[in-house]
């Protein structure tokens, strides 16, 4: 069912693009030699070319190249061979040169798509216009002092991809899972680390609003959302606003717009520029970038699984879809459970990453990447299952001891005396106690009431203090009790 929303008229459909800002993963800038580490002191990471002095000359940084060709192999995108740099003229206090250098008429990527996967499991594709390189303004800080502005140019120059999507998403819901899917391709490929909360990706948001049938009508840009759940909202509150617009008999503007996450509603920030407005011309200090195809299907060749090809590989090994998709949402994830899993059983596995371990993790408020188990020892707690030394209720008990200290499971099970109990002999004795102390049940049992077979297995492996192979407590106790 298609997504609406409805007005004094009637129903309105939502039209939503994206245009997504990540910063390429690289130890240095798009143009010079300068660090781009996250955190670092305002100033302390600007070279002169980053700064804007006079005759500094920009050179390419190879790597940002590489990055970028990657994403776009990795969005099924058309990589450009011949691409070229322009010069994007505005005047702001933290864009020193005057201008932004960026790529406008010949981007390095191409057409492309996302598939998407929405929450009654249906898929979507979203089309890619284009992937540029651009590089980044410094950050103005208008906090710091009642009446001055700080400027940190610490950002000035860094590597940006700018991954423009054409206008196909028609819900919050799309748009959040274009930019989920997004982020976790470029954190698979590893050119970008996908932090929205250090703003190294960011979204603008391009809306509009229009009857059934209709051509487009006005779109609204809102310009740096930092959040997958901020860019649904922005598009639901800005969708709203337009049509209370359009129904009071308003016109909307072309302006660019922001989000206001208190209150959950946009405001107006500037009128839209149009491409004519920045005086796009070729940047007359950089050749036009020339790639050999060669050197990309060397890229392509080495490109890590994605995301949709190990979730495919893990419905194959047995897992159910939704387990495929919980265990490939985070790299982080997939990587830890292909060490669990690795030479093992996987769908068991499996519920033991996404039971017992991702619970722990939630208890204890960890992610993943701090792990207060190893995938290795978690591996040797189901080797240890398997071979019978454990059984599903001591494997759990040992399992919350890893979780006090990550020693190896093999020597909790012998510090602790945890070993189960195969022994017959010593089972055999421990269900010829029970029955002998419960003679009763046994005539209540035999009478018809089978129910109480789970009593008997209960006391059983309670006299053993759960050690006892539940398979041999089940077969005694059934050739005992008749």
């Amino acid at each position: 069912m298609s997504y609406t929303l409805d007005g004094d008229t009637g129903p309105w459909e939502v039209v939503v693009g994206l245009e997504v800002h990540a910063q390429v993963l690289s130890e240095s800038k798009l143009f010079s030699g300068a660090a781009t580490a996250f955190g670092a002191e305002p100033n302390s990471q600007v070279s002169f070319v980053d700064a804007g002095f006079p005759g500094m000359l920009p050179v390419i940084n190879g790597e940002c190249v590489a990055q970028a060709v990657r994403t776009g192999l990795g969005l099924n995108a058309q990589v450009n061979l011949w691409s070229r740099f322009d010069r994007k003229n505005y005047f702001y206090a933290d864009l020193p040169q005057g201008y932004q250098i960026s790529q406008f008429a010949h981007p390095i990527i191409g057409t492309g798509v996302i598939e998407i996967t929405l929450g009654d499991g249906s898929t979507k594709q979203i089309g890619i216009t284009r992937l540029h390189l651009e590089q980044d303004a410094g950050k103005s800080q208008h906090d710091q002092h009642p009446s001055k502005s700080f400027i940190d140019l610490n950002r000035s120059g860094v590597a940006l991809m700018e991954i423009v999507s054409e206008p196909d998403m028609r819900s919050p819901e799309e748009a959040g899972a274009y930019l989920t899917k997004l982020r976790q391709i470029v954190r698979y490929l590893g050119t970008c680390d996908g932090n929205m909360d250090e703003g190294s990706m960011r979204a603008d948001v391009n809306v509009s609003v229009r009857k059934a049938g209709e051509e487009f009508r006005t779109r609204c840009e809102i310009k740096n959302v930092n959040s997958v759940r901020f860019v649904m909202q922005a598009v639901e509150a800005e969708a709203r606003r337009q049509i209370e617009v359009w129904e009071s008999g308003g016109k909307v503007d072309q302006e660019t717009r922001l989000f206001d996450t208190a209150r959950g509603t946009t405001r107006s920030m500037r009128s839209k520029e149009d491409a004519h407005d920045y005086r796009y011309f070729p940047d007359p200090d950089l050749p036009p970038l020339v790639l050999e195809q060669a050197w990309v299907d060397e890229l392509k060749a080495k490109l890590p699984e994605l995301p949709d090809a190990r979730r495919a590989r893990y419905v194959a090994l047995g897992l159910s879809p939704y387990d495929a998709h919980v265990l490939t949402i985070e790299k982080e994830t997939a990587a830890f459970f292909e060490i669990v899993a690795k030479g093992r059983d996987a769908k068991v596995a499996a519920n033991w990453v996404t039971g017992d371990y991702f619970a722990a993790l939630n208890r204890l408020k960890r992610e993943v990447a701090d792990s207060p188990v190893s995938a290795e020892n978690l591996g040797g707690l189901l080797d240890l299952i398997a071979d019978g030394t454990l059984s599903g209720k001591l494997a759990k008990d040992v399992f919350e001891a890893m979780l006090e200290a990550d020693e190896p499971p093999a020597e909790i099970v012998e510090k602790r005396g945890l070993r189960q109990v195969t022994d017959t002999g010593a089972i055999e004795a421990a269900v010829d106690a029970v029955l002998a102390a419960n003679a009763d049940k046994i005539a209540q049992y035999q009478a018809g009431k089978v129910g109480l077979f789970g009593f008997f297995v209960g006391q059983t492996m309670k006299a053993m203090s759960g050690k006892g192979n539940p398979a041999l407590v089940n077969d005694l106790l059934k050739q005992k009790l008749g």
